[in-house]
């Protein structure tokens, strides 16, 4: 759900996971209870007062989770995430690095002439 601020930017809403577990149920709920998947997003958020959007995303991520659907479970997106930034900081320390032994091996060599 977007909230208008005083300067009259769209700002976003940060769910608690508690918030986003009963939203993925009450859709699941009212899907069994329809028969249907039908519209019961909007219905969910729309009753709640959450966006449309993060209620569908979160509605897939949860059928991603539990095998339903392919794709990046959580756990693996975390742990994709946390490697991507462990890499990051592997290669600015060897730029470092590098950077380093070039200094140093230019002052050797400018000490031995």
């Amino acid at each position: 759900m977007s909230t208008i601020g005083s300067s009259g930017n769209a700002q976003s809403r940060r769910y608690t996971q508690a918030e986003k577990d009963q939203a993925v149920r009450m859709v699941r709920a009212l899907r069994a209870e329809l028969g249907t998947s039908r519209g019961t997003v909007k219905r969910v958020a729309n009753q709640l007062g959450y966006g449309v959007e993060s209620v569908r995303g979160w509605v897939k991520q949860a059928e991603i989770d539990a095998g339903e659907t392919p794709g990046v479970a959580s756990g693996e997106q975390t742990l994709i995430t946390e490697l991507r930034q462990e890499n990051r900081e592997l290669q600015r320390a060897n730029a470092i690095l590098r950077s380093s032994a070039t200094f140093f091996a230019a002052e050797l060599d400018r000490r031995h002439r």
